[in-house]
């Protein structure tokens, strides 16, 4: 999107109050409707969130325009926790472009960025909560929490598969109050203002109308950690007889952006960093999904056992076969 793609996204939006109250709990089924708990939300202003959405889908363009520039593939630079888990020269490059975006605007905002890290979910677990404890002692106006996967479908990327993009999410007082998925090979920016509903190039999304696991397609990951990788594999045999299809595409931010719009009924995943669910799981929840763990708690940064579905009966039925599979 351009300059004036990004006003109209913006534009596009109606004011909501400070304090976003609203009900989890699905209506797509009374009698097997998931979350039910209202959660209150404190906004920033209406003119604070439209400069973070307008900032988040500038850098999220800057970032998708290097990527495109090396679409066809990307030498590996070397890989993090083991051989599956890459990392390439453009990585740090996008993330350095995002961070200086952000940062000349909102210079006092933290930022945790992938690429940051070390490997390892002990290593991402922690820095998400020294970021979130820091933020305990900040002010209002400083407590701003910017999440990046600069690159979320490393090994897409380097394969030159068209799944790869940027996912840039804002949290404020601990909860994602923006998010931003930008696909620069089908030039899709998904963008998600909490009270304000998810859209896709901005227009309104919504997730898909699927009310039983049958007619469900769910998508899930391929994951480079053995432990994931162990519960993906026993996953399978239970949820495949049950759904229509299972989808692997290797972008956790595009799987949960298509959960979002409705290409996908469903989206799990064993173990997941904060960079690669915040941006996607206000797109779902504003699209009118659900956003838990496996354990149907809903979804917060310190989450890493993630289902975001289109809710009601689909997400209890798919939260039921990871049971049956062990899958805890």
């Amino acid at each position: 999107l351009g300059s004036l793609a990004v006003v109209s996204v913006v534009d596009s939006f109606v004011a909501t109050p400070k304090t976003y109250n609203f009900n989890l709990k699905s209506s797509r089924s009374k009698s097997t409707a998931m979350m039910t708990s209202a959660v209150n939300i404190e906004l920033p202003s209406q003119e604070t969130l439209d400069s973070l959405l307008s900032v988040a889908i500038t850098a999220s363009n800057q970032a998708g325009e290097i990527i495109l520039g090396n679409a066809g593939g990307a030498d590996v630079l070397k890989s993090k926790a083991n051989s599956r888990d890459l990392l390439t020269l453009i990585d740090p490059l996008c993330e350095k472009t995002i961070r200086e975006t952000v940062l000349a605007t909102f210079p006092t905002h933290a930022f945790l960025g992938e690429e940051d890290v070390p490997p390892g979910k002990e290593a991402s677990a922690a820095a998400i909560e020294a970021k979130l404890q820091q933020l305990n002692d900040a002010d209002d106006n400083d407590n701003y929490l910017w999440i990046v996967d600069p690159i979320d479908g490393t090994s897409n990327f380097v394969h030159g598969m068209p799944l790869c993009m940027p996912s840039v999410a804002v949290a404020y007082k601990g909860e994602v109050v923006v998010g931003v998925i930008h696909d620069p090979h089908r030039m899709e920016t998904f963008s998600a203002v909490r009270g304000r509903g998810a859209q896709m190039n901005g227009e309104p999304i919504s997730v898909g109308q699927q009310s039983d696991i049958g007619d469900a397609i769910v998508a899930m990951g391929s994951p480079p950690a053995e432990e994931s990788m162990k519960m993906s594999l026993a996953a399978l045999p239970v949820l495949m007889p049950k759904v229509r299809t299972i989808r692997m595409i290797g972008s956790a931010a595009l799987m949960l952006a298509w959960v979002a719009n409705g290409r996908l009924t469903a989206y799990w995943e064993y173990d997941l960093s904060s960079w690669d669910v915040a941006a996607g799981s206000i797109l779902i929840e504003e699209a009118g999904g659900s956003m838990t763990d496996l354990n149907d708690e809903r979804w917060n940064l310190r989450t890493r056992k993630i289902c975001g579905s289109n809710g009601g009966n689909v997400h209890k039925q798919i939260l039921e076969a990871l049971g049956e599979a062990n899958v805890v």
